[in-house]
């Protein structure tokens, strides 16, 4: 059972730790996800785009440090990741990143009709509906880590020295 400490202005909650059957039904979706994604063929740089995306659009620090270093031992380079945020004003990314990165933001902001239509418009003609649906749930599930991070304030802690 989770401890029950009484409320200091400021202090913030880990809800992953506060409430850890919660924390494990969402690690088991992740996991789920992540093999829905690899059966949907969906490569790992992908999926690492997408969840550095979105946690771009949620000002997620900790999935940033999280994603960013598993991009980068996915193959990601560096100059693609320096301009991520910009992806629609370069040509570093392939139709089916782009797709996905469309997709990606659209969910994020689900609110927003017009981007999911433009979304789907980039996806229909370089992703299969199980690709479409994959992307989809990645982005929902990264969403849901960066809202426990956010909320959490996760520290990004320096690394340590060499």
């Amino acid at each position: 059972m989770a401890e029950t400490v009484t409320a200091t202005p400021g202090r913030r909650v880990f809800v992953d730790k506060q409430s850890p059957d919660a924390y494990r039904a969402l690690t088991a979706t992740a996991e789920a996800v992540r093999a829905v994604a690899a059966e949907a063929g969906l490569d790992r740089v992908l999926v690492e785009l997408v969840n550095l995306r979105v946690s771009q659009l949620n000002a997620c620090a900790f999935c940033l440090d999280l994603h960013t270093r598993a991009a980068l031992r996915a193959g990601e380079t560096t100059r693609r990741l320096a301009v991520l945020g910009a992806w629609r004003d370069t040509e570093l990314f392939t139709p089916r990143e782009r797709a996905a990165l469309a997709l990606a933001e659209a969910t994020t902001h689900p609110a927003d009709a017009e981007a999911q239509t433009a979304a789907y418009a980039l996806a229909r003609p370089v992703l299969s509906d199980d690709e479409i649906s994959a992307v989809i749930w990645v982005a929902i599930t990264i969403n849901a880590f960066n809202r426990v991070s956010v909320l959490s304030k996760h520290p990004v802690r320096p690394a340590p020295a060499h």
